[in-house]
């Protein structure tokens, strides 16, 4: 192989990675796409009663999926513990930064067979919903929606606070 066939050969295979703004003005590749920078998973534990940011979510590896078949039928997972990836969206308003979206998606784990259950199209609604700012959580379980409310007022009280009341009034007031 020629130099000049190695040197394209490792040019195709580079990827193109944006960051910050896609429209700063340059007008070239990347205008208008969907960056991921501002979207955390959260996930929602009411079996030990925690909530914890899992970053590895965002490739379906966070620690409750990892080690597990996941299957599409909820059915095939009768025993299967609850947990819950919430997506997170933080945006800047004028007061600072605050809680934008907020979409929780159900996961069902039975480690004893190795099999868990999730709906990947929710979850890739429910990730795009969190980037628009919706807020879908009313199908969430109550012990579920307080640990969910209380890490996001620990984690940050300020974004909490900046938060709109749309969100506030969708979880507990405790």
């Amino acid at each position: 192989m020629s130099e000049e066939e190695s040197s394209k050969k490792k040019k195709s295979n580079q990827f193109t990675i944006m960051k910050d703004d896609s429209t700063d003005g340059h007008g070239g590749y990347g205008i208008g796409a969907i960056t991921l920078e501002n979207i955390s998973p959260v996930i929602v534990d009411p079996n030990e009663n925690r909530a914890f940011v899992d970053m590895d979510a965002m490739h379906a590896r966070s620690e409750i999926e990892r080690r597990v078949k996941f299957l599409p039928n909820k059915d095939e997972v009768p025993n299967g513990k609850l947990y819950w990836i919430v997506w997170v969206t933080v945006e800047r308003g004028e007061n600072g930064p605050y809680y934008y979206g907020v979409a929780g998606s159900e996961v069902r784990v039975d480690r004893s067979i190795k099999r868990a259950y999730k709906s990947m199209p929710e979850h890739v609604t429910h990730m795009d919903k969190s980037m628009k700012g919706h807020i879908i959580i009313e199908h969430m379980d109550q012990p579920s929606k307080q640990l969910l409310v209380d890490f996001l007022r620990e984690f940050n009280a300020d974004m909490w606070e900046n938060s709109t009341e749309e969100l506030k009034n969708a979880l507990p007031n405790k």
